[in-house]
């Protein structure tokens, strides 16, 4: 799977001026800090409401416009008497919420290099809120930089099952010259001079 490129300018990421209903804090840390946050949670996130109008975004988006997803009058005769979100859905909320939680001064990039054992033990009904909070279980050097392995649960408000868990794995790059390699995976590359 390969990952998304992104730059890191903090100034990019919408965030809410001051903290919402659950405390959220944005941990602040510089590169060299990175390996301070294995063993540490960040979040929980704000609060997210599910729209119609955001599964059949995502439904277009993906191709996957299946009736318990996009159609509110059929759904609601069925099992959760609503639509419910793609499973895929809220894990695509992952890096919103982690840039939310988490910002890191010094990096050039930043790459979502995929997921693990992700799974979606319970339902998201559209009118719903969803948050996530991120356990950092490792933190491991790569060229260029440090891979952050998280394990991320996604929670409905008022629920006690998570509608989502998954290990996800996040790339800080420092390198100025970082490039993918021809499978796709992003490596450092040595600036010249």
């Amino acid at each position: 799977m390969m990952g998304r490129v992104t730059e890191n300018h903090s100034h990019n990421h919408t965030r809410p001026t001051a903290p919402s209903e659950g405390g959220l804090d944005l941990l602040t840390l510089d590169f060299d800090q990175l390996p301070s946050l294995e063993g540490r949670r960040l979040g929980p996130s704000r609060w997210e409401t599910i729209t119609q109008d955001r599964l059949n975004t995502f439904a277009d988006a993906t191709g996957d416009h299946q009736w318990i997803h996009t159609d509110p009058e059929r759904a609601a005769s069925g099992p959760f008497q609503r639509t419910i979100a793609h499973g895929y859905l809220t894990l695509s909320l992952a890096s919103m919420f982690l840039f939310e939680l988490l910002e890191v001064r010094g990096t050039t990039q930043v790459v979502n290099y995929g997921a693990d054992r992700v799974r979606f033990p319970a339902p998201l009904p559209v009118g719903d809120r969803v948050r996530m909070t991120a356990d950092c279980n490792a933190v491991q050097e790569v060229p260029g930089g440090y891979q952050l392995v998280l394990a991320l649960t996604f929670s409905r408000e008022d629920h006690d099952k998570p509608v989502c868990v998954a290990e996800i794995l996040f790339r800080y790059y420092v390198e100025e010259q970082a490039r993918l390699n021809t499978e796709g995976a992003p490596m450092a590359v040595p600036a010249s001079g």
